[in-house]
């Protein structure tokens, strides 16, 4: 057998040897490697975005209770940081007032993972 006749012998008889689509398959791999990377991105924004959410509800709870201590608005301390970490997307786990000094927990959950987050707010001793 002559090298021409070796060359044009087809390449069927061993499959393997056969290349064609490698390139499809190399990129439906690398764009399914780009879609697990995007999804895992915005689900990490959106846990971030949770955790901030609650930290933030107990902030404002705490000042809003801090506040209700002091008398300048009207209602319990705990009763009004309730309402207002409700009002903001979570719920009040603890709320401890020391006088005017009043240390709130406000809980949420982000895919069923729970989300805590503690503030104090009054009057510095």
């Amino acid at each position: 057998m002559t090298s021409a006749r070796r060359a044009h012998r087809p390449l069927r008889a061993r499959p393997w040897l056969d290349e064609r689509g490698a390139g499809t398959v190399l990129a439906i791999a690398l764009l399914a490697v780009v879609v697990v990377f995007g999804v895992a991105g915005v689900s990490l924004g959106a846990a971030l975005s949770a955790r901030q959410r609650v930290i933030g509800a107990a902030d404002l709870a705490a000042l809003a209770a801090a506040d209700a201590a002091s008398g300048a608005i009207g209602g319990a301390p705990c009763d009004v940081a309730a309402a207002v970490a409700r009002g903001n997307g979570a719920g009040l786990a603890g709320c401890r007032t020391d006088g005017l000094v009043v240390t709130v927990e406000a809980s949420g959950s982000f895919a069923g993972i729970p989300i805590s987050a503690r503030s104090s707010a009054g009057p510095s001793r």
